[in-house]
């Protein structure tokens, strides 16, 4: 059986997807959640799930081993970033080589790099005038949004769609297309 370890900054419904996508699977399970935020919902979330938990500080990822250490002791077979917000230590991607990907809220290598997570995302597709707007889940390197990628789903973008409604597209993707790629990687 796969190990998945979840990094995840927010409320967790894309970790949450991942949790119940791999309790009956015979692949895979989320044997973790870690979270830079120790007011994030993902914790509720993880609690509710019955899947350990933790939030870091930002010495435990960067400026220690302790975050790394953690991962160690865990033994991940895959490490997800699900609207994790920080960037991601060297050190880890180093240990864990094409063993750590993301999803980003956009068809890159547009809308992608430091700031562009979320509505930021959302509000300038919009602003662009962009037809077509989607996901893109890919390998995390040493620089935001540009590691090699593993898969794309697109959806319209409308002239009368606002910010929000390009959110609740990107959100139907990422439900049904991440915990089937993070699958088809473990396999």
């Amino acid at each position: 059986m796969k190990r998945i370890v979840i990094f995840a900054s927010g409320s967790g419904s894309n970790a949450e997807n991942l949790v119940e996508y791999f309790n009956n699977n015979d692949v895979a399970s989320v044997v973790q959640i870690l979270t830079n935020n120790p007011q994030a919902k993902v914790l509720d979330r993880a609690k509710r799930l019955k899947v350990s938990a933790l939030s870091f500080n930002k010495v435990a990822l960067t400026e220690t081993n302790d975050v790394l250490n953690l991962l160690n002791a865990t033994k991940p077979d895959l490490i997800v970033l699900a609207g994790f917000l920080w960037k991601f230590p060297e050190a880890i991607i180093n240990e864990y080589p094409n063993k750590v990907i993301n999803v980003h809220p956009a068809l890159l290598p547009k809308f992608g790099g430091k700031g562009m997570y979320g509505m930021n995302v959302h509000k300038a597709v919009v602003d662009n005038k962009e037809t077509e707007t989607g996901i893109t889940i890919h390998y995390v390197n040493e620089n935001y949004d540009e590691g090699a990628i593993i898969f794309q789903a697109k959806c319209d973008v409308t002239p009368t769609d606002t910010a929000e409604d390009v959110a609740a597209k990107i959100h139907k993707l990422e439900m049904e297309h991440f915990p089937k790629v993070v699958e088809d990687l473990l396999k």
